[in-house]
């Protein structure tokens, strides 16, 4: 192995650098490093390059910073809505992991754009491994924890993610990966990528805050910034290419997708058999522990109800909440406040990370009997509540673009158009319809749909009451999508840019549709298919 010393912090350095490798990977979250792992594994010789530094600068993290479009479905500042640091976003990650359901990957006629070059079965066992590298032991339903699906499954699915609680299993690797012979460069930003007129990338440019450069010559180079940067580097880091690099059908930052949040429903319970809220609860519990294993259920369409109702695979959970209109409690609004306020430095998420597991071991011992008192006090405050977390269609007309302000290395900022469609409305209130026929069927009670489901003139409400991610789960999707040819993406099935023959794109960016899980564990399974086809590049 090598010396750790492979650790490299450009940002103070006032000279000019080069490096050379066979493999140059440009983003150190959860993608970059899965596919530098894997190449090190092989006896690859690679260089890691990390825009941020290993811990929260806030120098750094300001060329995060982006605006919005007029017209523009309200999104998070996008200087908050990703972090810059060796790690990624992966330092706030909440640890949810799930798989992709066969039908996410198929071309569904009911969901425009729809389709993955790829099938269920080529992903399934990076997949597997994916789970394993994390420690986590999957379950796909509550048969798995020996417990029984008490809704009818020919219209709810109940599916169940299982949680990562190691906290910073990202932010904690640069030694282990220098140990593998991994260079690692923290503190450069990527500013330029030259370009020959095939599309060879011949060389990547980064710059230090001192004004100094690092040129990096490889082999082949992989992107793996985030759904955002991806696109706005390939739309603003190729000189040669003002159009954009592997933009020759301008599909560079379109289709980009969230996991949109929304009260979508109310779930009350029946007056005419002795089930109340207590066991309403106890029917959707917020966690389940199996073995120190967290789990959390789900609920979804049934695959068979999203082919007859033309549904999305649209996940909910019913919960506790104030009803709308009520103030945010005092507590709920501090502890928003710190989260979204302060830096995510190292000492921030440990006191965060620290408090959160706190709160796990009162849940695991006292839920559901204090919601279901409350619920039985403050009727009139509080209900039982859908809160969707969407599968979100993919709509080319929402997309990353370029901003017309630049940062500190006169490189154009992103600038986000997200736009939604009816089908995400439609999937909303098919899902609950489902659950309502569901609760019928066991005369627990009723769903009703929310109000704005059935306006007009509301294509989507988000809520600040139902989460503590109002608007969506900070998941970037799908703006440098995987096709089968160059009409329908940006990049092959294997993440190769189809304009290029040696540059590659790692991430959540390249998913043709999101699904209803987290996109975490599948960004590692895609990772870890990539560093076995650059592997076997000779």
């Amino acid at each position: 192995m090598r010396s750790v010393k492979n650790i490299r912090s450009f940002d103070r350095e006032a000279e000019n650098a080069a490096l050379q490798s066979e493999f140059c990977i440009i983003g150190a979250g959860a993608a970059g490093q899965t596919v530098a792992r894997h190449l090190a594994y092989h006896g690859r010789e690679v260089v890691l390059v990390e825009s941020g530094l290993n811990d929260f600068d806030a120098n750094t993290q300001e060329l995060a910073d982006g605006d919005q479009t007029a017209g523009s479905h309200n999104y998070y500042p996008l200087r908050d809505a990703r972090l810059r640091l060796y790690g990624g976003s992966t330092a706030i990650w909440g640890g949810r992991c799930a798989a992709l359901d066969p039908i996410d990957y198929e071309r569904r006629p009911w969901v425009p754009y729809s389709g993955w070059p790829v099938t269920y079965e080529e992903i399934r066992p990076y997949t597997k491994e994916a789970f394993r590298r994390l420690g986590v032991v999957p379950a796909s339903s509550l048969s798995d924890l020996g417990l029984d699906a008490s809704l009818d499954a020919s219209l709810i699915d109940q599916p169940l993610w299982a949680f990562d609680d190691r906290a910073e299993r990202f932010t904690s690797t640069a030694d282990e990966l220098a140990g593998l012979g991994v260079e690692i460069v923290m503190g450069a930003s990527l500013t330029s990528l030259d370009v020959s007129e095939n599309g060879t990338v011949g060389s990547a440019v980064f710059r230090n805050f001192q004004h100094a450069a690092l040129t990096v010559r490889a082999r082949h180079y992989v992107l793996a910034t985030g759904g955002i940067e991806n696109a706005r580097l390939l739309l603003a880091a190729a000189p040669a290419r003002p159009d954009g690099l592997g933009n020759g059908r301008g599909l560079v930052g379109r289709y980009f997708m969230e996991h949109p949040h929304a009260r979508i429903g109310e779930v009350v319970p029946s007056e005419k058999t002795k089930i109340g809220a207590g066991s309403l609860l106890r029917l959707f519990p917020k966690y389940i522990f199996r073995n120190k294993q967290r789990y959390a259920p789900a609920l979804r369409p049934s695959e068979a109800a999203q082919r007859e109702r033309g549904l999305l695979n649209t996940a909910a959970t019913i919960a506790l909440r104030r009803r709308e209109g009520q103030p945010q409690a005092r507590h709920q609004r501090l502890i928003a406040s710190a989260k979204h306020g302060l830096p995510a430095t190292k000492l921030f998420r440990r006191t965060y990370h620290s408090l959160k597991q706190a709160s796990l071991h009162v849940s695991a011992a006292t839920y559901p009997r204090p919601q279901a008192g409350r619920y039985a006090r403050k009727q009139n405050t509080h209900g039982l509540f859908v809160v969707a977390r969407a599968e979100q269609a993919p709509n080319p007309d929402s997309r990353v673009l370029l901003s017309r302000d630049t940062d500190r290395f006169g490189m154009r900022k992103a600038r986000l158009d997200w736009r939604l469609s009816e089908i995400d409305k439609h999937s909303a209130r098919g899902l609950v319809e489902c659950l309502d026929q569901a609760l019928r069927g066991m005369g627990a009670g009723t769903a009703l749909p929310s109000p704005w489901l059935d306006d007009p003139d509301t294509l989507w409400k988000n809520d600040p009451l139902v989460s503590s991610h109002a608007i969506g789960g900070y998941h970037h999707m799908g703006t440098t999508r995987m096709a089968a040819t160059p009409s329908e993406g940006v990049v092959d099935a294997n993440g190769k840019l189809f304009e290029s023959p040696n540059l590659y794109l790692a991430g959540s960016s390249v998913f043709p549709t999101g699904g209803w899980a987290n996109p975490t564990l599948t960004i590692i399974a895609l990772a870890l298919r990539l560093g076995d086809h650059l592997a076997a590049q000779r």
